[in-house]
């Protein structure tokens, strides 16, 4: 004879299918290279911050401050960390490159004027890729774009 607790562990238990989770791709990354100079640049001048504002002086090269040199605007967007430094992007910059994941790399060179990679013979370069739309779906629905 069956008691009720009996039924009750005899019973399965629906099995429920939870989702992979996704993450979102990242919008800034950074090649090797780059990662060698941030840590090149974090041993002389200490934590570093990154932004990049398309202005007029250096064109639209990344520019790499010590922490507290440079002032981020309330309406930059950070796009992420390279390096462990954070990477701020001005908001008419992000409208133009939002669809695009931003590679910063380096190259021989004389880097920005302002920039803490000037006079190591090499400066930081953008390149960049197309987002997929699926990729791009992944970043509208966690509120990246």
């Amino acid at each position: 004879m069956k008691t009720p607790l009996m039924k009750k562990s005899l019973m399965k238990t629906p099995r429920m299918e939870t989702p992979p989770v996704q993450n979102p791709p990242l919008q800034v990354l950074a090649t090797l290279p780059a990662l060698r100079l941030i840590e090149k640049l974090r041993a002389k001048h200490g934590d570093l911050l990154f932004h990049q504002s398309g202005g007029c002086c250096d064109g639209s090269s990344p520019m790499c401050y010590p922490v507290g040199d440079f002032i981020v605007g309330d309406r930059d967007v950070q796009l992420g960390e390279i390096g462990g430094a954070p990477f701020y992007i001005s908001p008419s910059q992000f409208e133009y490159w939002k669809h695009t994941q931003l590679i910063i790399d380096v190259v021989p060179g004389r880097g920005g004027m302002f920039s803490l990679e000037n006079g190591e013979g090499l400066r930081f370069l953008v390149r960049s890729r197309l987002f997929a739309p699926d990729e791009y779906a992944m970043l509208e629905t966690v509120g990246k774009v």
